[in-house]
């Protein structure tokens, strides 16, 4: 399970010009699964990611979580997070997860988080989505679970 946090002032994603998700304040994350990958992950990755200290205090030192300044979560099914770029240049994306359970492992991902108390946005598995955000630091945090 790998998934990309970035630390946002604000965050959207459009399918077929409808917003299906958006956010004022918060994460925007990119999370993908791979074969191996099952629900005892999430809840690790979970805890992980909303107690990431990654805001800034009132000295500037980025030591509050995401529960602490009230922020949400717009969270975005990436399987292209698993490409393999190492032979040719066409990426193959064989250790991306089948997406009928990528799909279930997304939906378990997002109620884990929600189960934090969190606001979480999506996006439309498989959908051809179109995002966008404004990273605040940029701060962008990769995570391998």
């Amino acid at each position: 399970m790998r998934v990309v946090v970035q630390r946002c002032l604000k965050a959207k994603c459009s399918v077929d010009g409808i917003v299906t998700g958006e956010i004022d304040h918060g994460y925007m994350i990119l999370v993908g699964f791979t074969h191996q990958d099952q629900e005892a992950q999430i809840q690790k990755a979970c805890k992980k990611i909303v107690n990431l200290r990654i805001f800034e205090d009132e000295n500037g030192k980025m030591n509050l979580n995401l529960q602490q300044v009230q922020g949400k979560i717009l969270s975005i099914s990436q399987f292209t997070l698993y490409a393999d770029t190492q032979a040719g240049n066409r990426p193959s994306f064989t250790q991306a997860m089948e997406p009928h359970q990528a799909s279930h492992l997304y939906d378990v991902f997002n109620d884990c988080l929600r189960s934090y108390n969190i606001p979480v946005e999506t996006g439309i598995f498989g959908g051809d989505m179109k995002i966008d955000f404004i990273n605040d630091g940029p701060v962008t945090i990769v995570m391998e679970f």
